[in-house]
């Protein structure tokens, strides 16, 4: 019998259910897929906590890796027997699951010399990245961002894929351990916001100058901190809102600040367009099979430990991706 993760309320990570669930015959344009590795990212809490409203019952999960098992009528871009991985939103919803059935279109094919885990941990945080570094912002070889929770999923890769194109790294992080792991993936400075003024400590970084960009996911605690860290008409990319939503403001505000520019963005909207999903992974994928970046798996959960899982998300105690691993998949 196949196993899946379900909540029938939104509340604390206590709300998940690990059961049997019924997986039937593929649809047309679906697939059945045994999965080996499931993603646990940020945005999953944002589900279960009500913050993205959702029918419930419900499924949990957005992001895993496995294998195709069977197809439905007109199913193209997936044969049986392919190793693919997926990442989205609504239309991926339910990937904590030992199997499941699941819309062919979101599916991507994965290169042999990418494993299922390493799939798993990295295609909603790397394809994230991407598109953060190659779709938001036109960068130049110099530029300068900030990058909160640099030692989280998102931060790792972003951190090594910026150093790449030539950029000033600047991480913030919540004690000396998470910085060490920050520094050694690309940051060229970290700011423990424990203990330091983030903007003013920016400044200090850049001359006075600010950064180009800020990638921020922590949300209302960080925010006006962000703004203060940009130079003039640079940009603020809010990615997340890990510390609660972001209060409402004045847009005069970006004016006085310096002529800001702000962006909300949703990577469902960077890979709507499947030429543009397939050359986002491409790159994602080159990166990582030659080793130029590196996916790091610090936590591995069993998929019953789902609620201790959220609950090591939201209580910081991650660092890097984790996963869940689909035992005897």
């Amino acid at each position: 019998m196949a196993k899946a993760i379900r909540f029938y309320e939104t509340g604390g990570p206590q709300v998940l259910r690990y059961e049997d669930v019924t997986v039937g015959e593929p649809g047309p344009g679906e697939v059945r897929l045994r999965q080996v590795a499931v993603g646990l990212n940020y945005a999953d809490t944002y589900f279960r906590n009500g913050t993205y409203p959702i029918p419930l019952p419900s499924g949990m999960g957005v992001e895993a890796a496995g294998v195709v098992e069977a197809i439905g009528a007109g199913v193209t871009n997936v044969a049986v027997g392919d190793r693919v991985t997926y990442t989205g939103f609504l239309n991926t919803l339910g990937a904590y699951a030992t199997e499941r059935l699941i819309p062919a279109a979101p599916l991507i094919k994965l290169p042999d010399d990418i494993t299922f885990e390493t799939a798993a941990a990295m295609t909603m945080r790397g394809l994230t990245s991407a598109y953060l570094l190659r779709r938001i912002y036109n960068f130049r070889p110099g530029d300068s961002i900030l990058l909160h929770a640099a030692a989280g999923g998102v931060g790792l890769i972003v951190a090594q894929w910026a150093r790449l194109l030539g950029l000033t790294v600047i991480g913030t992080v919540s004690s000396e351990a998470k910085a060490e792991v920050a520094r050694a993936h690309g940051c060229d400075y970290t700011i423990n916001y424990s203990h330091e003024d983030v903007a003013q400590r920016v400044r200090t970084l850049t001359e006075g100058a600010g950064v180009n960009v800020v990638f921020d996911s922590v949300g209302k605690n960080t925010f006006m901190g962000s703004l203060d860290s940009l130079r003039r008409r640079g940009l603020m990319v809010c990615v997340g809102t890990a510390s609660g939503p972001i209060p409402p403001f004045d847009p005069v505000l970006l004016a006085m600040k310096g002529s800001l520019h702000l962006t909300r963005p949703a990577l469902a909207d960077y890979i709507a367009d499947p030429a543009e999903k397939a050359a986002l992974a491409a790159e994602l994928f080159d990166h990582v099979g030659s080793g130029r970046i590196r996916i790091d798996i610090n936590q591995k959960y069993a998929l019953q430990d789902a609620v201790k899982a959220h609950s090591d998300l939201e209580s910081r105690k991650t660092t890097g991706s984790s996963i869940f691993v689909i035992q005897g998949a």
